[in-house]
């Protein structure tokens, strides 16, 4: 998504390989740039309002190193009964948030927030349910020893091996592995940025 002149439309506020994946494989053009803020939870916070604050804070820090361009961030969590699940810090917290999270139900929260010109801003919150399988404590600690739940909001990737892991997905497949396409695609559109699919 460039102007004629080649000027940069959107960039991609986040490190993450999996949003990058997605918004390549719709043939959308963009740039990277992380943002590196602090996603420390505030108190009383609930997963809605952090998503969103984290969104909303990433695309307007990375919006501020490219003036005239359009930045899109997203923030994703995983809640089990109310409780923020985050990214697990080594292995043997990885099988125990497995462990919780086996049989039962929880739900994915992302926020999705454009940052463009003159302090313009779209954003919008996705939430999806996912019902894990109930695991045996071998599947657990295999799982957990592959490394991919290492760097994965609840300690699984569904679009990897984690996928073994879940029974079902109630709503957007997409948030599950961190960006809600239909959503973001909405969101963009609203902006003024043309698809890849639209005529020029």
């Amino acid at each position: 998504m460039h102007t004629p002149e080649g000027q940069i439309r959107l960039v991609l506020a986040s490190a993450s390989p999996r949003r990058r994946e997605l918004l390549s494989q719709l043939g959308l053009r963009f740039e990277v740039s992380a943002a590196d803020i602090d996603e420390t939870p505030r108190q009383g916070e609930s997963a809605e309002a952090y998503v969103m604050r984290l969104a909303r804070e990433k695309a307007r820090t990375v919006e501020a190193r490219y003036p005239g361009a359009w930045a899109l961030a997203a923030d994703t969590t995983v809640v089990l009964e109310g409780e923020l699940l985050g990214k697990p810090r080594d292995e043997a917290e990885a099988r125990e948030m497995l462990g919780r999270l086996s049989g039962r139900v929880h739900e994915v929260h992302t926020g999705v927030a454009l940052a463009g010109p003159g302090g313009a801003e779209h954003a919008t919150g996705v939430r999806t349910r996912v019902t894990f399988r109930s695991l045996s404590a071998g599947e657990v600690a295999w799982y957990a020893a592959t490394g991919e739940p290492l760097d994965k909001a609840g300690s699984y990737a569904i679009q990897g091996k984690g996928g073994f892991l879940v029974a079902s997905v109630e709503g957007s497949p997409t948030n599950v592995i961190g960006l809600p396409l239909g959503e973001t695609l909405e969101l963009l559109t609203r902006a003024g940025l043309s698809l890849p699919w639209e005529a020029p």
